[in-house]
């Protein structure tokens, strides 16, 4: 029996994509490199840093600039990303219906915790989240399974009695690592190249309101 409901922040919950990709063009100038478009930004946007410094710059994280890169865009980030986030259609009321059902909710990101407590309040959510767990909140991001571990400590219920629901492959890795039940969102930021089929997910669904189904 599902008892809590966690979701991924970008992509799942929030439109953030524009902000995301805004923070990429800003760098991008900084180094005399064309912009990106939102058509380009937006399907990697919940790789955050790493894909988008991937698409701009083409590296990678053991690349010897990327430390340099990722840090200066989270400052550029910082300037931008309270500008256009919106919540997407149908999370009002998909949070309402949870709480009608007494089933508490909780966000379990990797964005780093210096923007997420500063974001939430521009979210117009209808009941607070009962937990939230950040990139570095415990010790490692997902598809580390310490993030979703902590969420269910904090709740004090069981993650196999937890449902969550993300639109990135760290997402459902990291709910079945600690055998979360996992649905893909389908609206979310996921590229061609991704290949969501083959995630082992339990399932996916194509509007918010689709999860009170598999409760």
């Amino acid at each position: 029996m599902i008892r809590a409901a966690l979701f991924d922040l970008d992509g799942t919950l929030a439109d953030t994509a524009l902000d995301l990709g805004n923070a990429l063009n800003a760098l991008l100038a900084e180094h005399g490199l064309p912009a990106q478009p939102e058509s380009a930004t937006r399907p990697i946007a919940s790789h955050g840093a790493r894909g988008l410094i991937r698409l701009g710059f083409g590296i990678d994280g053991d690349h010897p600039d990327f430390p340099a890169l990722r840090a200066r865009y989270l400052d550029l980030y910082d300037a931008h990303f309270e500008h256009n986030p919106i919540l997407f259609d149908g999370v009002p009321e998909l949070i309402a219906s949870l709480a009608e059902r007494g089933i508490p909710w909780g966000i379990v990101t990797n964005k780093p915790e210096r923007f997420t407590h500063r974001l939430l309040p521009l979210l117009p959510f209808p009941h607070a989240p009962a937990v939230v767990v950040s990139g570095d909140t415990a010790g490692a991001p997902k598809p580390d399974p310490r993030p979703m571990l902590y969420a269910c400590e904090v709740l004090d219920i069981p993650p196999e009695h937890c449902l969550y629901l993300g639109d990135a492959e760290r997402d459902i890795e990291a709910g079945r690592k600690v055998g979360m039940k996992t649905l893909i969102a389908n609206w979310g930021y996921i590229a061609e190249s991704d290949r969501p089929g083959d995630w082992g997910a339990d399932g996916a669904i194509d509007h918010p309101l689709e999860l009170l189904a598999h409760l």
